[in-house]
């Protein structure tokens, strides 16, 4: 199968959100690099602002409330997942972080990750490596090795030649399509799919 699944998470509050810009943007270039290899890729973009009563009441309640079935269902069958939050006090936002402790310890197991954050300054880019890269580790996904972190003022000065983001973009989005690319499991395994059959089971009687 040529077409790969693409979900990105996007945690911006705000609309227009310089977030969901980063999310686009990271999409845009993994989706490029995947074409490079004559595989098309389906994009779907989760915004949590969207869903964020519903993150918050399948936390209170163990089961998946209002959209987060189906939201769930999209980021856990992935071929690729784009993971970008606002930073606050140096760290991913509350909602960024409730919306990973509804997921399941191995939903995201060799699942491909590229990380991506936004700031107002580039003093906090490092939370992606202390912060972000360890939350994603946990969960045993494959983390790609570069990340993003976009400044306000990285927006501004975006047609400059020596702003290293569009680069920096590019490189993450490679990165990614090569482990989508090579990923042999395009989805979740079926539980149901070695389970043996009612003529198997009278043989085995």
């Amino acid at each position: 199968m040529n077409t790969r699944r693409i979900v990105a998470v996007s945690a911006g509050l705000g609309k227009p959100s310089s977030t969901r810009m980063l999310a686009d943007r990271l999409s845009q270039a993994t989706t490029d690099a995947l074409a490079a290899r004559d595989l098309t890729a389906e994009v779907r973009t989760v915004e949590l602002r969207e869903v964020a009563h519903d993150v918050v009441d399948t936390m209170l309640t163990g089961f998946p409330a209002g959209r987060m079935g189906e939201v769930l269902d999209e980021v856990t069958g992935a071929d690729g997942l784009i993971a970008v939050t606002p930073l606050f006090t140096t760290t991913y936002s509350g909602l960024f972080k409730s919306f990973v402790d509804v997921l399941g310890d191995e939903s995201l197991t060799d699942v491909p990750v590229l990380l991506g954050a936004t700031g107002g300054t580039p003093r906090h880019s490092l939370a992606l490596e202390y912060s972000l890269r360890p939350l994603f580790t946990y969960l045993h996904a494959d983390v790609v090795t570069t990340s993003v972190f976009a400044a306000t003022d990285d927006w501004a000065g975006e047609g400059d030649r020596v702003n290293p983001l569009p680069r920096r973009i590019e490189r993450a989005g490679r990165e990614l399509a090569e482990l989508v690319a090579d990923r042999r499991d395009t989805g979740r395994p079926d539980p149901y799919e070695s389970a043996s059959s009612f003529e198997q089971l009278l043989r085995e009687v």
